[in-house]
C-alpha cells in the first residue's frame, strides 16, 4: 500500500542519488576493509534508513511493506553490506518489539533503534540448530524477577555491532520443541553476555557476523516478549515472514545491478567486429535475466500488498523468497559469463556480486526450507 506517491517518490529519489554518488564509488573500499566508513554511516542515520518501517510515533518512517520494498529495490543497487546494517533495524532486529512488545519496551527501544542509535540483532540460529528451529538449546531459567540465560547463538547479522538482541530461548526446557520458546529482549551491557569473533565469510565484506554468547546471564522478566512464554517462535515466524519479503527485495534490487552492470559491458565489449550484445547467445542471457527479475519483483510487490491488508502472507513470502534468491544467483551466474574473462578479476566487481548474493539463498530460511514451508502449507490449507 502506498500513502502518498509523491513523498515516496522523493524519498526513493534520494535513495538513488544516495547509492549513486556515495555509497557504489565506496564498494571496494568496503570490500578491502571489511568495514563501512563511519561518515556513510551517518549519512544513513541522517536519511533515516534505520527507522524505515519502525512506526512514526517512535520516530521512524512507518513504511507500509510496499513502501519498504521498493525502497529496498533502490538501496540494494549497491553492495548488498550497506543494507545489511541498518535492515536488521527495520526487519528482524526490531519487528519483534514492534509486533508483540509492550508499550514500554517499545518507548525504551524503538526510537533508540530509529535514530540508529543502536543496532538491533536477532539472535535464533545455534551451532546445532538452524533450519530446525524448534531444537535450539539456549535456556532462559526464570530465578525470582530474572531470566538466566546460557547458551551460544551463531551467524548472528550485526552481532559485533548490536546493543539489543532479539533472543530466542528455551524457558520451559521440559518441553520439547517450538512450545517451550520464548522471545526476550537482552542488551549488549548485560553482565554475562559475550561476543565472538568476526566470521570471515566468502562474501558481503563489511556486514559483519558472530557468536553471541550467554554465561549466566541475568536478564529482567520484564524483557519478555508476547506478554507470556512459550510465545518466541511465533514471534520468530511473524518477523521471518516479514524479512523474508525484505531479502526477496534485496534479491532484485541486486539483480537489477548486476544486469544493468552486464549489458553496459555487453554493449561495449567489441568481439568479431561488433559489440558482444549483438550476438543472439547473450541476447539470450540478458532476456533471460530480464524476464526472471520482472517476474520476482512482482511476486514481491504482490507479497507486500497482500501483508499490508493483513493477509497471512507465510505461503507468500516464502514463495517469493525462494524465487527471488534462486533467480539472483542465476543472474549473477549469467553476469560473470557475459563478462568472460574480466568476470573473474575483481577490478569490475560482478565476482564481488556472484559471491555476496549466494547468501541471499541461505539466511532467514534455505531454499530447502521455503520449499517445506510452501509445501506444508499447501496440504494443511487443502486438508482443512
Amino acid at each position: 500500500m502506498i500513502r502518498d506517491q509523491e513523498t515516496l517518490n522523493i524519498l526513493l529519489d534520494s535513495l538513488s542519488r544516495f547509492v549513486r554518488e556515495r555509497l557504489i564509488p565506496q564498494e571496494s573500499v568496503v570490500a578491502e576493509t571489511d568495514e563501512i566508513p563511519a561518515s556513510l554511516v551517518s549519512e544513513m542515520k541522517e536519511l533515516g534508513l534505520f527507522g524505515l518501517s519502525i512506526p512514526e510515533e517512535y520516530g521512524g518512517m512507518g513504511l507500509t511493506m510496499e513502501e519498504e520494498v521498493l525502497a529496498t529495490f533502490e538501496v540494494t543497487k549497491a553492495s548488498p553490506a550497506f543494507r545489511s546494517l541498518f535492515a536488521t533495524n527495520n526487519g528482524i532486529g526490531a519487528q519483534g518489539i514492534v509486533l508483540d512488545g509492550n508499550d514500554e519496551q517499545k518507548q525504551k527501544y524503538l526510537p533508540r533503534l530509529a535514530s540508529g542509535e543502536i543496532i538491533g540483532s536477532f539472535c535464533l540460529t545455534e551451532p546445532d540448530s538452524g533450519s530446525d528451529a524448534g531444537a535450539l538449546r539456549t535456556t532462559a531459567i526464570r530465578d525470582g524477577d530474572h531470566y538466566v540465560i546460557n547458551g551460544t547463538k551463531r551467524y548472528i547479522t550485526n552481532g559485533p555491532e548490536a546493543g539489543i538482541y532479539t533472543l530466542m530461548a528455551r524457558t520451559a526446557p521440559d518441553v520439547k520443541g517450538p512450545a517451550g520458546v520464548s522471545a526476550i529482549i537482552v542488551e549488549r551491557d548485560t553482565p554475562g553476555l559475550s561476543v565472538g569473533k568476526i566470521d570471515k565469510k566468502m562474501g558481503q565484506k563489511g556486514a559483519h557476523t558472530a557468536d553471541i554468547i550467554f554465561e549466566n546471564c541475568r536478564v529482567p522478566v520484564t524483557n519478555l516478549l508476547a506478554g507470556r512464554e512459550g510465545l518466541g517462535f511465533k514471534t520468530a515466524m511473524k518477523v521471518l515472514d516479514k524479512g523474508r519479503i525484505n531479502i526477496a527485495a534485496a534479491s532484485v534490487g541486486a539483480a537489477e545491478r548486476m544486469l544493468e552492470e552486464a549489458l553496459k559491458y555487453a554493449c561495449e565489449r567489441v568481439q568479431f567486429g561488433k559489440p558482444i550484445a549483438e550476438f543472439q547467445l547473450i541476447q539470450a542471457m540478458l532476456a533471460d535475466s530480464k524476464a526472471e527479475i520482472y517476474a520476482a519483483r512482482s511476486m514481491v510487490l504482490d507479497a507486500a500488498r497482500r501483508r499490508d491488508q493483513g493477509l497471512d502472507v507465510g505461503t507468500e513470502a516464502s514463495c517469493a523468497k525462494m524465487f527471488a534468491s534462486e533467480m539472483c544467483g542465476r543472474v549473477a551466474d549469467r553476469a560473470v559469463q557475459i563478462f568472460g574473462g574480466a568476470g573473474y578479476l575483481a577490478e569490475y566487481g560482478i565476482e564481488r556480486f556472484y559471491r555476496d548474493v549466494r547468501l541471499f539463498r541461505i539466511y532467514e530460511g534455505t531454499t530447502q526450507i521455503q520449499q517445506l514451508v510452501i509445501a506444508r502449507n499447501m496440504i494443511r490449507e487443502y486438508t482443512k
